[in-house]
């Protein structure tokens, strides 16, 4: 597929999917999803990619669902369709990578923009970002998982009156709340980033992955069930290559060459 509205490349176990709307602030139309869908498969099928990073080009990260595509006038619209057809596919599937997620939000993040930020696995931000939470001011229901999302990351209270007020947060506050993992001074965005990834495309993909598959269930499994996925997952874990190289490095004093497998 040609890419018109993405960027997208994999080099040294990093792929990059960059949102490349930027006189629209990256905001999703149907050919947007379509071609992160495919670029989503494009990382599925590289054995050979350990991480992904997701983030945008311009000043802006996402200003979620471009209203411009939407015609209100013309009769009722199923906006139901368009959660069920594009966003919830493209939220299962960044929770679901067996690999580490990175978003690096460099600007504004609003409604859909935000939700999908939250669905990565570490989100940071620019010091200079902004996320808000836009649904209310145009009379709909966070979606792309927010309604999930915010209240497991922030809790109810801080969620409602996010949600409710059409709130803003700034990157700082949204790190004290615990809704991304850390914000960074701008002048140290991008070091920062590149260091992050780095250290994940050098790590034991498979273990991470599990990693990540077992912090996400817990929201949902009993302590019981959780024990059982951590009893599974670590079995699998302890039959990896990257495992006897860990325990081998930790031996012999050195760093791990791990290789994903």
């Amino acid at each position: 597929m040609t890419y018109k509205t993405i960027l997208f490349e994999s080099c040294r176990g990093i792929a990059r999917l960059t949102l490349n709307r930027p006189d629209r602030l990256n905001a999703f139309t149907a050919q947007m999803h379509e071609e992160v869908a495919d670029a989503l498969s494009e990382v599925e099928a590289n054995p050979a990619a350990r991480v992904l990073l997701l983030t945008a080009s311009g000043r802006g990260f996402c200003a979620g669902q471009d209203l411009t595509e939407r015609d209100v006038h013309a009769g009722p619209l199923d906006l139901g369709k368009t959660t069920r057809t594009y966003y919830n596919p493209l939220i299962r599937r960044l929770t679901t990578l067996p690999l580490p997620v990175v978003c690096a939000v460099n600007g504004v993040a609003a409604g859909a923009g935000v939700n999908l930020a939250l669905a990565c696995d570490l989100v940071i931000a620019c010091s200079s970002a902004r996320f808000v939470q836009a649904f209310s001011g145009i009379g709909l229901v966070p979606d792309a998982g927010g309604t999930w999302a915010l209240p497991h990351l922030i809790g109810q209270a801080r969620a409602l009156g996010f949600t409710l007020t059409g709130g803003t947060l700034s990157a700082s506050t949204a790190a004290q709340w615990g809704l991304i993992w850390k914000a960074v001074d701008d002048e140290h965005f991008e070091a920062e980033r590149e260091a992050l990834l780095e250290q994940l495309a050098c790590g034991p993909t498979r273990g991470l992955g599990a990693a990540k598959l077992a912090i996400r269930s817990a929201a949902r499994a009993t302590l019981d069930e959780q024990l059982d996925l951590e009893s599974e997952l670590q079995r699998q874990c302890g039959l990896t290559n990257d495992y006897k190289e860990g325990v081998s490095a930790f031996k012999e004093r050195r760093r791990p060459d791990f290789t994903g497998s």
